[in-house]
């Protein structure tokens, strides 16, 4: 077992509609959106990135999802074969403020119950604050998961898949949930920069 209890997947296979091309490559203050994402998850966590390979400036593993597109579930199932720590952290690839999100909702999951103690939950999600829990901003117990993810996972909706598992919610600060789906929300991370 690595020395970290987790693993970071980070989800890059979207295409982009409503951005008009690959939000995780958009320049954020001289970093892509995926750098950036990078740059705030604990660096002693391996990282797998999900999606088209691309260049990062943190060293990553690149899987792909079948088929390619085939959404969020697709690419957790993609990822679980080769996580061999007990908590996973799912994340959106377009979330450039979640890494230290993701480390709090990992720290509160690694600390709780484990499976069979009671009813100790299977995941930590973020709830943003507009109330909506966020299956992209959470923590996951990796044998819990493997046990939920549908077969086929392509197509599967995520939200489903909490359906299945012990989820708490854990009310995270902007802009920790902040993606970047628009132009509009690249300029919202852009301020968020700015003194």
């Amino acid at each position: 077992m690595p020395d970290t209890p987790v693993t970071a997947v980070v989800l890059c296979g979207g295409t982009g509609r409503r951005f008009r091309g690959d939000k995780t490559r958009a320049d954020l203050g001289g970093a892509s959106v995926l750098d950036r994402l990078l740059d705030g998850i604990p660096a002693d966590w391996p990282v797998l990135c999900v999606g088209e390979r691309r260049p990062t400036a943190r060293e990553v593993t690149w899987l792909r999802e079948d088929p390619p597109g085939g959404g969020p579930v697709a690419a957790l199932a993609a990822a679980l074969p080769r996580v061999d720590t007990p908590v996973l952290v799912a994340l959106g690839g377009d979330m450039p403020y979640a890494g230290p999100a993701a480390a709090d909702l990992a720290g509160r999951l690694v600390a709780g119950r484990e499976p069979g103690e009671g009813d100790a939950c299977e995941v930590v999600a973020a709830r943003d604050t507009g109330g909506r829990v966020q299956p992209l901003l959470a923590a996951y117990r990796v044998d819990s998961l493997r046990a939920a993810v549908p077969t086929p996972a392509a197509g599967s909706p995520l939200m489903r898949l909490l359906d299945r598992l012990r989820v708490e919610a854990v009310e995270v600060a902007d802009p920790a949930a902040l993606d970047v789906d628009t132009p509009d929300d690249l300029e919202r991370a852009r301020h968020r920069l700015e003194p």
